[in-house]
């Protein structure tokens, strides 16, 4: 009898850890997407630390990233138990903080010295090897918050995309899914990245080696990284758009069906027709981004300026 049970147990165990592993490999495959946008702006977020301060600047996001989804898995649970409607309307207002964080990123980089006269402070914050020690303690705080607040949103989407995975399984299934996400998502973003900021010191230390292969991939390591930083920054930015905007219009539903529609039109483009449903709504997405970016940019500007005179 005790035999009997022993084996039932087991059987579930094994059913439950099967229908678990399907689950997770159809969650990941939905979220790959966002796991590299995550992956472009988190690498784009430490540009500018010293090098010898990447890795723990790395890993301090790393750590705020797990409490971020220490946050979110059990939060997703509860909402999707007690009050289901409201995930859309979260996810949407994280959405709108993106486009809000890219298009501010992009008028600070463009407008702000125009605006201030001062050059002096926003070519120092570029670049926190120009700093005095206590300016670098600070900047790299800045760094860390700002992407771990980023780091918020991304895993909310992540774990919202995941939660439509597995909305019909059993709790146990659902947490044990969300947790191996929410683990296998923050360890693949932090440990690409720690490779991503170290290609320099990699390219320095083979440069400096006796053998001429050696050397040349070393150098051309050197000459690559900074390249790669340049990309990756640019990708951040536009990643904040698509992805926000993509909330956004995912949300709003004529939006999306608007979107859906105008590539449906364009898929009987001869010859270019494949393409252009594949990137006309990315494009439509990111546009969504900056709209909805630069309204919530203007809002929190004019509330300043509104403080600032009372």
């Amino acid at each position: 009898m005790a035999a009997s049970s022993l084996l039932t147990l087991i059987d579930d165990i094994a059913s439950l850890l099967d229908d678990v592993a399907t689950m997770t490999k159809v969650a990941a495959t939905k979220t790959a997407g966002v796991l590299g946008d995550d992956l472009a702006l988190n690498a784009q977020q430490v540009a500018g630390v010293k090098a010898d301060r990447e890795l723990p600047v790395v890993w301090a996001v790393a750590k705020g990233s797990i409490r971020n989804k220490l946050i979110l898995v059990p939060a997703a649970l509860a909402i999707s138990a007690l009050a289901p409607w409201a995930v859309t309307p979260l996810l949407m207002l994280g959405g709108v903080y993106l486009c809000f964080e890219g298009v501010e990123k992009l008028a600070h980089k463009y407008f702000h010295h125009a605006e201030d006269g001062d050059t002096t402070d926003h070519a120092q914050r570029a670049d926190g090897l120009a700093q005095p020690a206590i300016d670098v303690v600070a900047f790299e705080r800045e760094k860390v918050q700002g992407a771990v607040r980023t780091d918020f949103v991304l895993s909310a989407e992540i774990i919202t995309i995941t939660l439509g995975t597995v909305a019909t399984a059993s709790f146990t299934q659902q947490l044990i899914v969300l947790s191996g996400i929410a683990l296998i998502m923050t360890i693949g973003v932090y440990g690409f990245v720690a490779g991503i900021v170290k290609i320099d010191d990699a390219g320095l230390w083979l440069s400096l080696k006796t053998g001429s292969f050696q050397k040349g991939l070393g150098r051309a390591l050197l000459a690559f990284a900074p390249l790669l930083m340049k990309t990756l920054s640019v990708v951040g930015t536009l990643a904040m758009f698509v992805v926000g905007g993509g909330i956004l219009s995912h949300g709003i539903a004529p939006l999306h069906h608007g979107i859906a529609a105008t590539a449906e039109m364009l898929h009987a483009t001869p010859g270019v027709g494949a393409v252009l449903v594949a990137i006309v709504p990315i494009l439509l997405d990111a546009l969504v981004g900056i709209v909805a970016g630069a309204v919530a940019l203007v809002g929190f500007t004019q509330v300043q300026r509104l403080r600032k005179t009372t």
